[in-house]
């Protein structure tokens, strides 16, 4: 429709400027939901049948305390040289997890708890160290404060480690049953021995809808 007098054409802006506040106050734009902070060591709002964060908590915890409990890992005249990282720690269950949360947590503890009755090779920074050493030799910083070592520390013990699961679904309920064994071994280095072995287990069962990251 074509307007043809100036009073039509303020009519029509009018009208459509009344439509597109009308579109508008139909918009939902509710604050969303303040952020809350749970403890992770206890069972948080969302959970399922995964590993998550209170069980991290939980099995390394107990594993700290199982190793700091052994003669052969804490009871000997020089502190072992021990390697935990995550390059041995297998992940062959249907559970999601970065295995490195559990060995990140399990050292960081163990360093703290031990106080110096373990000590702990950085074997996966090994790079940068070995850059700053060639710097050094090379003349093109100091020698810094600490003294001069041949090489790099070789390790005694090294942590290893596997995650398996087990899981069963209800199809008329559709309850989802997962058990879920996790194991920690410390090897010696040169005999390729187990010195310690730590095993933590559980099981959960939920009609779960929890996707895990």
């Amino acid at each position: 429709m074509t307007l043809t007098y100036k009073g039509g054409i303020c009519t029509a802006l009018a009208l459509s400027s009344l439509l597109l506040t009308g579109c508008a106050t139909q918009i939902e734009n509710a604050a969303g939901k303040p952020t809350v902070y749970e403890d992770p060591s206890t069972t948080g709002r969302v959970s399922g049948v995964g590993i998550e964060s209170q069980d991290v908590v939980g099995m390394t915890d107990q594993m700290m305390r199982d190793m700091l409990s052994n003669p052969m890992l804490t009871g000997r005249d020089t502190s072992p040289r021990i390697i935990i990282d995550n390059q041995y720690m297998r992940n062959e269950s249907s559970s999601v997890i970065n295995t490195n949360q559990l060995t990140d947590r399990l050292r960081i503890e163990l360093n703290r708890a031990a106080n110096g009755r373990m000590v702990f090779v950085a074997r996966e920074l090994s790079d940068m160290v070995q850059q700053e050493r060639d710097l050094k030799r090379d003349g093109v910083v100091d020698g810094g404060t600490i003294r001069k070592t041949r090489a790099q520390a070789g390790a005694d013990f090294r942590l290893a480690g596997r995650i398996t699961s087990l899981d069963a679904v209800d199809r008329s309920t559709g309850t989802k049953s997962r058990y879920s064994q996790i194991t920690f071994e410390m090897v010696d280095l040169e005999l390729g021995t187990i010195v310690w072995s730590g095993l933590y287990e559980m099981r959960k069962a939920a009609q779960d809808n929890v996707l895990y990251r």
